[in-house]
Formats: C-alpha cells, sequence, structure tokens
C-alpha cells in the first residue's frame, strides 16, 4: 500500500524531507503523496519515515493503494535504478 496524508495535517513541513522517495509534494492545502513514488520506505528504512516524524499521526495507509512488500520492492528498484 502507498501512504496517504490525511486532512488532520498541520503542513508542518517534516514529512517531505524524510521521504527518501519525494513522493510527498505541498497540494493545494495539505501534503500529499504521490502513490506511484511511495514505496512505504520499503527498501530504504524499516518503517515509513513521513509516519515517524509526523506529529499528529495523519500518515495512514492508503486502502485505495494496496501493495504487497513484493510490489514496494519491485517499485523501490525501479526508481532507484535510474538514480
Amino acid at each position: 500500500m502507498a501512504l496517504m496524508i490525511t486532512d488532520e495535517c498541520i503542513n508542518c513541513d517534516v514529512c517531505e524531507p524524510a521521504c527518501p522517495n519525494s513522493a510527498i509534494y505541498q497540494g493545494e492545502e495539505i501534503y500529499e503523496i504521490n502513490p506511484d513514488l511511495c514505496t512505504e520506505c520499503v527498501g530504504h528504512y524499516d518503517k515509513p519515515q513521513c509516519q515517524q516524524v509526523c506529529p499528529i499521526d495523519c500518515i495512514p495507509l492508503d486502502p485505495d493503494k494496496v501493495e504487497s512488500k513484493e510490489q514496494l520492492l519491485e517499485k523501490y528498484h525501479q526508481l532507484t535504478a535510474s538514480n
């Protein structure tokens, strides 16, 4: 699954730099996560870094973007292959 940011976001700016895939960006009102870039930090860390730094716990799994650990790892390899 990709992660999502809920409307409880307070725009504190700590999640965006914590994302190793640059999946988090400033949306019109709150930060948002590009699900095509989100690997839940699989391949980088044991836990999603945005969830670790979020002071209000507003970054749950996105139930509309279900992915297995294997799919997330494959996405990680695709994203880092060009780097």
